[in-house]
C-alpha cells in the first residue's frame, strides 16, 4: 500500500499544483488513498519532495532533480535495526529476516542504494532475497549490511 501511495503521491505532484500537506492529503483522497496529515508529512520528506516556485508568487510541491538521491544513512542505519532479524548466505543469494510488513522497505532502500554487487531484490512480507552479481561479491555485501545494523 506503502509503494502504490509513493505513486500516486508522484503522480499527483507531477500534474497537479499541490502547494500544501491538505491539498496533496485531499488530492489522494480524491484517488482512494485516505490519509492523515502526519503520514502525508512523512511520504514527503521519505520522497525528498521538493517546493519549487510556481511563477506567480506561490510554490508547489515537486520531484527533485537528482535521479540517483538516495535515503541519508541514518535513516536506512535505524530501517535496518529496527527491521532485520537473521541474515543467511548460500552461493550468490543472501537471504534477509526482518520483522513482518519490513521486508518491502528494507528491499527499497537497498534498491535505491544502487549497490553495484546486488543484481536484484525479492521482497514478501517478513524475507527478502538478495541476489549479488557473483559468489566473490557476498562477503562485500555482507559487510554492509553488518555495518548498517551497528549502532
Amino acid at each position: 500500500m506503502k509503494r502504490y501511495r509513493y505513486n500516486k503521491i508522484k503522480e499527483i505532484v507531477q500534474s497537479h499544483s499541490i502547494e500544501t500537506q491538505e491539498e496533496l492529503a485531499a488530492a489522494l483522497l480524491a484517488e482512494g488513498i485516505e490519509v492523515t496529515q502526519a503520514t502525508v508529512s512523512r511520504d514527503i520528506k521519505e520522497l525528498m519532495l521538493i517546493k519549487i516556485p510556481t511563477g506567480d508568487g506561490h510554490y508547489r510541491y515537486a520531484l527533485s532533480p537528482e535521479e540517483n538521491i538516495v535515503l541519508s544513512r541514518s535513516r536506512i542505519n535505524r530501517l535496518f535495526q529496527d527491521s532485520i532479524i537473521k541474515v543467511d548466505n548460500s552461493l550468490n543469494m543472501i537471504v534477509l529476516h526482518t520483522i513482518p510488513g519490513s521486508a518491502q522497505s528494507v528491499a527499497f532502500s537497498i534498491d535505491h542504494a544502487k549497490w553495484s554487487e546486488i543484481i536484484g531484490t525479492l521482497a514478501g512480507d517478513d524475507t527478502i532475497l538478495l541476489i549479488a552479481k557473483t559468489v566473490d561479491e557476498v562477503p562485500t555485501v555482507l559487510k554492509r549490511i553488518a555495518e548498517l545494523m551497528k549502532d
